[in-house]
C-alpha cells in the first residue's frame, strides 16, 4: 500500500502525518473537555486509575458447577478483582441438562447451572457481598439473576451491597449472536421488569450490559460495533421510559460491553468516541444527572482475532489489545488465553491473560496520567472520524424506526455480513496480514495442550436433576410456575415470582418453558 492509501479496518483513512491543522476544527472542544466532566470524552473519573485501577475479571465457566468453582477460587488467590461467569449453551437458551437438545452441549462453553442447588455449588466458599460478579447470560438472564439473588439471601447478605453485572441484552443476540428464545417484544419487557425490580432492591446491580462486543466477534467494524451499540442501548431507554421508569435513576445501571481490536489507535479513539456519544444520546433523552450520563464499560481482547497457528504470538495480541483498552479508559477488562483458538482455556493460559493485566497495570506507567493521548493530533482527529461515521449509521437506523425495526429488517445483521466478507477477503488476498496465518508462517507447529470437557458431564447433571425433584415439594413448584404464567399474562413484574420460585427448586429449563407457553418462541 502506498501512504495515501492506509486506512484503518473501518475504512478511515490515515494520513501519513498529522498536525495542528488537522484538528483545528476541534480546537475548543480539545481544550475544554476533561476527564470526570460532560460529556467524558476523556473518561468518567477525574482521577481514573489513578484513584483505583480498572476491575481485572477473567470470563470463566465450564463442565458442572464444582469444578467451575474450582477454577473461581484460583483466580481469586491468583489476584481478580471480579468474577465473570460463563454458561453453557443449555443455560443461555433455557434449556435443562436432561432435555433432549442439550445432548452434546452439557458444560461444553461455559458452566451448567439448572438449579439453586447448582448456583449454591458454583459459589461454594465466596461470599456474594464482597465479590463483584458479571454474569454472561441474556434470554435466561432473568433467571440467573434471581438464582444469585436467592443465593445472597441464603448467604443472609445484605441486597443493598451485592454487585454486579446481567449482559442481559437481547437485541444483539437476533442481530449477532443467537442465543434468544422469546420475540422482541416479550423480551424487551422482560428487561425492562429487571431494570425496575433492581432499581428498588438491588441498587448497586449493573441491569443490563450492552453489548458492541459480539457484534464485532460476528465482523462488524470498529465504527459499526459503537453505533449498533449505541442505537441499542437508546432502544432499552426508550423501553424503560415508555414503563414509566426513571432516566436518571436506571441511566447510572446502565452498562456496556466492548472489544478491543489489534489496531491501537482506532480502538482507542472507539472508546472515546462512544464515551461522548453516549453521554448526548442520554442527555437527548432526558437525562439530567451527569451520572445517568456516563458510558461505563466492560472489555475483552478479541477473541476472533486469535490464531490456532502459533497460538503463543496471541500473548502479543492479548497485550496490544489490552493497552488499547485502558488507553481508552476501560472500567474492568478480561484478556483472553492464548490457546482459546484451539479450546478452553487452560489454567497455565488464564494465569498468563491475568499477568498480562497486571503487568500492564504496575510495570507500564500507562494508568499514572488519565487518558494519556489526549491531545495528539492522530488520536483526536480519529476520535472525531469514528464518531461522525457512527452518528451517520445511528441516522440510518432511527430513520428505520430504531434498532428493533433495523433488525427486523435485517439491516444490521447484512450491513456486519458484509464488513465480516470484505475483511475476511483482505485476509485471503494477503491484503491484510495476519502473522502466523498468511505470512510468516511455519511448517512445524508447536502442540499446544488443549483443556477439553468430557460428555459424561451430562450424565452428572442428570443424576443431580433427579434427585432434586424427588425431594422438593410438587405442589410448590406447580403454585410459582403458575405465578410465573399469571405475571407473565397480567403484565405485572416477574422477578419477585421468579426468585420465589428458584428459592422452591423450580428449574431454568421449567421457568423458561412456562414463558415459553406464554410469549412463543422466536424464529
Amino acid at each position: 500500500m502506498s501512504l495515501e492509501e492506509k486506512k484503518t479496518d473501518a475504512g478511515i483513512t490515515i494520513q501519513p502525518v498529522y498536525s495542528a491543522k488537522d484538528i483545528l476544527p476541534l480546537k475548543d472542544k480539545i481544550v475544554t473537555e476533561m476527564p470526570g466532566k460532560f460529556p467524558f470524552t476523556r473518561g468518567i473519573q477525574p482521577d481514573m486509575y489513578r484513584g483505583k485501577l480498572w476491575t481485572m475479571r477473567q470470563y470463566s465457566g465450564f463442565s458442572t458447577a464444582e469444578e467451575s468453582n474450582k477454577r473461581y477460587h484460583y483466580l481469586l488467590a491468583q489476584g481478580v478483582s471480579g468474577l465473570s461467569v460463563a454458561f453453557d449453551l443449555p443455560t443461555q437458551i433455557g434449556y435443562d441438562s436432561d432435555h433432549p437438545l442439550a445432548e452434546g452441549e452439557v458444560g461444553k462453553v461455559g458452566v451448567a447451572i439448572n438449579s439453586i442447588e447448582d448456583m449454591e455449588q458454583l459459589f461454594a466458599g465466596i461470599a456474594l457481598e464482597k465479590v463483584s460478579t458479571s454474569m454472561t447470560i441474556n434470554a435466561t438472564g432473568f433467571i440467573l439473576l434471581a438464582l444469585y439473588v436467592a443465593l445472597a439471601k441464603k448467604q443472609g447478605a445484605d441486597l443493598t451491597k451485592i454487585s454486579g453485572t446481567i449482559q442481559n441484552d437481547i437485541l444483539k443476540e437476533y442481530a449477532a449472536r443467537g442465543t434468544y428464545i422469546y420475540p422482541p417484544k416479550p423480551s424487551m419487557r422482560i428487561i425492562t421488569d429487571i431494570f425496575e425490580w433492581c432499581s428498588k432492591e438491588l441498587p448497586k446491580w449493573n441491569t443490563i450490559s450492552i453489548s458492541g462486543y459480539h457484534i464485532r466477534e460476528a465482523g462488524s467494524t470498529a465504527v459499526q460495533e459503537i453505533a449498533f451499540t449505541l442505537s441499542n442501548g437508546k432502544a432499552y431507554v426508550q423501553a424503560a421510559l415508555e414503563k414509566g421508569l426513571d432516566i436518571n435513576v436506571f441511566g447510572k445501571r446502565l452498562s456496556f460491553f466492548f472489544n478491543a481490536h489489534n489496531h491501537l489507535f482506532e480502538e482507542v479513539a472507539k472508546f472515546r468516541a462512544a464515551r461522548r456519544m453516549w453521554a448526548q444520546i442520554m442527555q437527548s433523552l432526558g437525562a439530567t444527572d451527569e451520572k445517568a450520563m456516563m458510558l461505563r464499560f466492560h472489555t475483552q481482547t478479541g477473541g476472533s482475532t486469535l490464531t490456532a497457528q502459533q497460538p503463543v504470538n496471541n500473548i502479543s495480541r492479548v497485550t496490544l489489545q489490552t493497552v488499547a483498552a485502558v488507553l481508552g479508559g476501560t472500567q474492568s477488562l478480561h484478556t483472553n488465553g492464548y490457546d482459546e483458538a484451539l479450546s478452553l482455556p487452560t489454567e497455565e493460559a488464564a494465569r498468563t491473560a491475568l499477568r498480562t493485566q497486571q503487568i500492564v497495570a504496575f510495570e507500564s506507567g500507562i494508568a499514572d496520567t488519565v487518558d494519556p493521548l489526549a491531545g495528539s493530533y492522530f488520536i483526536e482527529s480519529l476520535t472525531n472520524e469514528v464518531e461522525h461515521k457512527a452518528w451517520e449509521l445511528i441516522q440510518q437506523i432511527d430513520a428505520m424506526g430504531g434498532s428493533v425495526a433495523a433488525i427486523e429488517e435485517g439491516f444490521i445483521q447484512n450491513e456486519i455480513a458484509k464488513s465480516a466478507y470484505h475483511y475476511q477477503q483482505q485476509i485471503e488476498s494477503g491484503e491484510k496480514v495476519i502473522v502466523g496465518v498468511n505470512q510468516f508462517t511455519v511448517a512445524d507447529d508447536t502442540t499446544i495442550p488443549g483443556f477439553k470437557i468430557d460428555d459424561s458431564i451430562r450424565l452428572v447433571q442428570i443424576k443431580k436433576l433427579e434427585q432434586l425433584r424427588a425431594k422438593r415439594n410438587a405442589a410448590d413448584v406447580e403454585r410459582c410456575l403458575n405465578n410465573i404464567k399469571t405475571a407473565a399474562v397480567q403484565n405485572t413484574n416477574i422477578m419477585p415470582v421468579v426468585i420465589e420460585a428458584v428459592e422452591h427448586y423450580c428449574t431454568l429449563g421449567e421457568i423458561a418453558d412456562t414463558l415459553r407457553a406464554v410469549f412463543g418462541e422466536f424464529k
